[in-house]
């Protein structure tokens, strides 16, 4: 019987792509590089501090791990056409029931990131996991981890969710909350949802605004805004103090196709002025209605800002999406019958009253106000 060793036991994948290998001393000064990296420290629970002996340690228990039946796998990334097979980062799957569920971990070199590499290397290391009888792989991230997040959503992994306080902080800090994801044996390697990015919108209907992605540091332009409840959900309104928690919900529903969100700036200073988006409650932004939304900022009302923004919304939203839009068939709106200023936008709209909802919500004293839905077809 021939017995294999390390790094023999290895088995090496590839894709014409990337090449998936056992890990050698040589890579000890790049794993150094990349567990260093300001990325590598936010988001995982590496050593601190990093150096060579950390390194070595680490490789020592990936060679353990590879003797052992039951241990974790874990290869080198490294380029198919690379003759030197530069080390470019790991992929690792770690057993958690029997041979049938596995756990997925990767990491890469800051100068490997954002060209697919890792995408490719997981499916090698997931399609060797169910060609094994594997059933299913699981992904863990911390809550914000979008780098992370794109590659398990361009390997076709579904997202279930966010468990609180389930994820060490690699710094001792409180426990993170996690996003959690899985991946059947039977699923296509490949998105499942859109992602979606807002397109920087700007022309004569936007009525010299300028509708492009949020930045964090819009939170300076931010007022207080006063408002009936009812008009909107509490959550949904924009504010300096829950800022950055509204903005990772923003974020988080683009990176799954619920929702599109446009921060609208003027063109001059570009000094936020309020939000447009588009969303649906079931479905993604793939299928062919959605809900529009705006708001505007105090110190930006009585301008025809809504109205100017959410029409160049709305021509994105109803144009092809071999044009570049959203390629919509119909929108629709929900407005409180007491909110006038949202009344006039959609009329200004060509948005059509379709029902009424009776006492849709109360009001402190116990007075009730309906609910308006508002439809819009695609001309």
């Amino acid at each position: 019987m021939t017995v294999t060793t390390f790094p023999d036991d290895v088995p090496e994948l590839g894709d014409g792509q990337v090449r998936l290998r056992a890990h050698r001393s040589a890579d000890l000064e790049r794993i150094v590089e990349q567990c260093t990296d300001p990325e590598s420290l936010r988001w995982t629970t590496v050593p601190r501090p990093y150096g060579p002996q950390q390194g070595r340690e680490w490789l020592a228990a990936l060679e353990a791990a590879w003797r052992d039946a039951a241990g974790n796998r874990t290869w080198a990334v490294t380029r198919a056409d690379d003759p030197g097979g530069t080390y470019l980062g790991a992929v690792d799957l770690r057993p958690r029931v029997g041979d049938q569920v596995a756990e997925l971990g990767y990491g890469l070199h800051p100068e490997a990131r954002g060209c697919g590499v890792m995408a490719a290397a997981v499916r090698l290391a997931c399609r060797w996991w169910f060609e094994r009888g594997g059933s299913r792989v699981l992904w863990r991230a911390a809550r914000g981890n979008f780098a992370s997040w794109r590659v398990a959503w361009a390997c076709g992994f579904t997202r279930h969710g966010t468990l609180p306080g389930s994820l060490a902080d690699g710094d001792g800090g409180p426990a993170l909350d996690a996003w959690q994801a899985s991946l059947g044996a039977e699923d296509l390697m490949e998105a499942r949802t859109p992602w979606c990015e807002p397109t920087a919108l700007g022309s004569p209907a936007a009525g010299g605004l300028r509708l492009r992605p949020w930045r964090d540091e819009d939170v300076e332009a931010l007022e207080t805004l006063e408002q009936p409840s009812h008009h909107m959900p509490a959550r949904g309104v924009l504010d300096a103090d829950t800022f950055p928690e509204w903005l990772l919900t923003r974020r988080e529903k683009m990176a799954v196709g619920t929702t599109v969100s446009w921060c609208v700036a003027d063109d001059e200073h570009d000094r936020a002025l309020g939000e447009v988006l588009l969303f649906v409650t079931e479905g993604t932004l793939e299928d062919d209605t959605a809900e529009l939304g705006y708001q505007v900022l105090p110190g930006a009302r009585r301008r025809g800002v809504a109205t100017a923004a959410a029409r160049r919304v709305v021509e994105h939203a109803f144009t092809a999406r071999a044009d570049g839009g959203l390629g919509l068939r119909r929108l629709v709106a929900r407005t409180a019958e007491d909110n006038v200023g949202s009344t006039r936008v959609l009329d200004a709209l060509g948005f059509e009253l379709w029902g009424t909802e009776a006492a849709a919500d109360v009001l402190p004293g116990g007075r009730t106000v309906a609910a308006l839905h508002w439809e819009l077809l695609r001309g």
